[in-house]
């Protein structure tokens, strides 16, 4: 974390925080933000506002952050998009993700599912990847759009199992699913809580789950490691702030969350949707933040995505 630049409050927080969520409202961030609004506001004895600012993938709200003080007043809910892969895929991007933003915590941890259409003929990963083999280039899967996780996550499959998988990016994780099950594109890898009913109601079905190990919620289901060994990818939510910020601020913050995301409120808000709730040091987060930069520095340089 950088040097403090500005002196803490001695009675901070004296007024409302606002926390800006890089996205509409209504989706997983979204409802993961305000959750931690609500309780960190009792916690901390002022309310929290959550401020939606979408656009840009991201970049809009990470803008809205760094043109407000570092005086720990403005919170950012931050995803990999605008402090991770923006940064990869974005030359002229306006910030500096690792420079500009002081991590604070992590907040919830989430795996995606490999789910393909029920009349593809390929009940498990390894005879998915025979097919993909015996028909280069004609195996498609959907994405919420260039650059996403959910492309991301495809082409990282592509490139551990070395198959010739066609990439069709949508504008969001709606209409890429919604193809998927009406069988316009044969698979997606995607959220758990976004495919879990579809996969219950066996309008999918699930090939395996992108955790190292199996989830609760479909037990049933493999890890993509058990066919391919060290295969991980993990929706990651975080809360970090402007750098500069006065580490005592930092500090306090991330202890209310640590206590918050351990909490039974959090366990019951996030019980069966596949998320789990995960509170860290400011030092776990950066950590984390590192190596997610790591991983898709390498994914997006192999696979030559670009975003024009």
């Amino acid at each position: 974390m950088l040097t403090s630049t500005v002196r803490a409050e001695p009675d901070w927080p004296s007024r409302p925080l606002r926390l800006v969520v890089p996205f509409a409202p209504g989706g997983g961030a979204d409802a993961t933000a305000r959750f931690v609004a609500q309780e960190l506001g009792e916690a901390l004895g002022q309310p929290v506002a959550v401020d939606n600012r979408g656009g840009g993938g991201g970049t809009l709200g990470a803008m809205a952050v760094l043109a407000a003080p570092a005086d720990g007043y403005t919170l950012f809910h931050a995803t990999p998009g605008p402090l991770v892969t923006n940064p990869l895929l974005m030359p002229a991007l306006p910030y500096d993700a690792e420079r500009d933003f002081a991590p604070v915590s992590l907040l919830v941890r989430a795996a995606y599912v490999l789910a393909v259409h029920p009349a593809v003929p390929a009940g498990s990963l390894a005879e998915l990847i025979a097919m993909a083999r015996a028909q280069p280039g004609r195996l498609a899967f959907s994405s919420a759009g260039i650059g996403a996780g959910s492309h991301l996550a495809g082409e990282l499959l592509r490139i551990e199992t070395g198959i010739d998988l066609a990439h069709v990016p949508y504008r969001g994780t709606g209409p890429s699913v919604q193809d998927v099950v009406a069988g316009q594109v044969p698979m997606t890898i995607d959220s758990l809580s976004v495919l879990i009913p579809l996969v219950r109601a066996g309008r999918l079905r699930a090939l395996g789950v992108t955790t190292r190990q199996r989830v609760a919620e479909l037990p049933e289901v493999p890890a993509i490691a058990e066919t391919l060994p060290g295969f991980e990818v993990t929706v990651m939510n975080g809360l970090v702030v402007r750098s500069g910020t006065p580490e005592a601020i930092v500090d306090r913050l991330s202890q209310a969350v640590v206590r918050i995301m351990a909490s039974p409120a959090a366990a019951r808000r996030f019980a069966g949707t596949g998320t789990r709730p995960e509170g860290s040091t400011p030092a776990a987060l950066g950590a984390v933040l590192e190596q997610e930069r790591r991983t898709w520095r390498g994914v997006i340089a192999r696979a030559g995505i670009r975003l024009e």
